[in-house]
């Protein structure tokens, strides 16, 4: 097997099925140098090694990103989130978002949230078949997150585009890509800041109880939040406070259709959804790498990995790490210790976690009770052509 053989992040193959090239990564090479000079981790310990360790940062990702996006000379061009920033930025950008994503603040949404599947699956329950991804898995975190941030819902197909073309462009992040799907990126980024642009002016005449309002109030205080940052926050709060849940529920729920004794387990103990939901986190998790740039010279593996390094952490790949989850490739809704990390590690743990954990729960729970003979409609499954974050196209069923 030739070198670049091991680990192809843009092969159809890929995208079908990445475990195992994981898996022969993790065996043969677990702190591999990719030929396109890209330090590929595919063990448990390292990937969580390198998403806590400082000498692992974000912000040397300002320079790869404006050369990769070409957006220097751009006017108005926003400034990046707290997805690419260390502290001290970092903490100051994520203090402001933080107390409305706690596990508290959404378990007081759990009613709210579970209205929303129950009329999403009364508009399909009398025609005996449906999208799952079209008609449940994109619309629910869409509706909660747009209500979060003030967003009016009947908006969210004008930025639905806008946003899958950026979620397509973090591929090209450190690897050669079609330079069409970098420009994409670009455009979907600008329209959805533009997008929040035109909403300030209103919501700054007439505040509401919600996250922009309350972004807002931060920023008019001067110190705090820029509005190139507010901007930034809401483009990164949007996308990441749905692209991640419905991958979370399409694939959740394709693998527990292709595992029927799990999902009859699941039936006759509904109880079971919380750690249902872990296990399915993990077993084909929704995102499945992200990536750091070394500010020290890191000894790893019996390897040195040098200051300056781009890092790609295989979430997918530590997620299904013998070493830590027995039997890695079996569903197993009822595993215990079951210490994923679908939701990142350290500083930059998704701050979503708590909400789709939620939204999760609620929307498989309520399929599998309103639909008992819930089953795959054909045998074909298209993957969205991303190896960053690993969803369905679409996912027909019938019931």
């Amino acid at each position: 097997m030739a070198e670049g053989d091991l680990f192809d992040p843009l092969s159809p193959a890929f995208y079908a099925d990445p475990y195992p090239a994981y898996r022969r990564l993790r065996e043969t090479d677990p702190v591999w140098l990719s030929p396109l000079g890209l330090w590929i981790l595919t063990g448990y310990d390292d990937c969580v090694m390198s998403l806590r360790d400082p000498r692992f940062g974000r912000d040397g990702f300002e320079a790869i990103l404006s050369a990769q996006y070409g957006e220097e000379s751009e006017p108005g061009r926003l400034p990046r989130s707290m997805l690419f920033r260390d502290p001290p930025d970092h903490t100051r950008l994520r203090s402001l978002v933080n107390r409305a994503f706690t596990p508290r603040v959404i378990e007081g949404m759990r009613e709210q949230i579970e209205g929303v599947v129950h009329r999403l699956l009364d508009r399909v329950q009398g025609r005996g078949q449906m999208d799952v991804i079209a008609d449940l898995a994109y619309p629910l975190p869409v509706t909660v997150i747009c209500d979060m941030l003030g967003v009016p819902v009947a908006d969210h197909e004008q930025i639905r585009a806008w946003s899958s073309d950026t979620i397509r462009s973090l591929d090209a992040i450190g690897i050669p890509s079609d330079p069409s799907i970098i420009e994409r990126g670009r455009a979907g980024r600008r329209g959805i800041a533009e997008y929040f642009r035109g909403l300030l002016p209103e919501r700054r005449r007439h505040p509401r109880a919600d996250l922009l309002s309350s972004l807002i109030a931060a920023e008019e205080q001067g110190d705090r939040l820029t509005e190139g940052e507010l901007l930034a926050t809401c483009v990164l709060l949007f996308i990441a406070g749905h692209e991640t849940t419905v991958n979370l529920i399409g694939n959740g729920l394709l693998a527990l259709l292709q595992h029927p004794d799990q999902l009859e387990r699941l039936r006759r103990e509904p109880g079971l959804i919380s750690r249902a939901v872990e296990e399915l986190l993990r077993f084909d998790s929704p995102v499945q790498r992200t990536a750091r740039i070394t500010n020290a010279e890191v000894e790893l593996g019996g390897k040195t990995i040098p200051k300056g390094a781009f890092v790609v952490t295989a979430i997918g790949a530590a997620n299904r790490d013998p070493a830590h989850f027995p039997d890695p490739d079996r569903l197993d809704i009822a595993r215990a210790d079951n210490r994923h990390i679908a939701f990142g590690f350290g500083i930059h743990f998704c701050l979503g976690a708590p909400l789709a954990r939620v939204e999760g729960q609620l929307a498989i729970g309520a399929l599998l009770e309103r639909m008992p003979r819930l089953r795959l409609a054909g045998p074909e499954r298209q993957w969205r052509e991303s190896s960053t974050l690993r969803g369905l196209k679409a996912l027909p069923v019938v019931f």
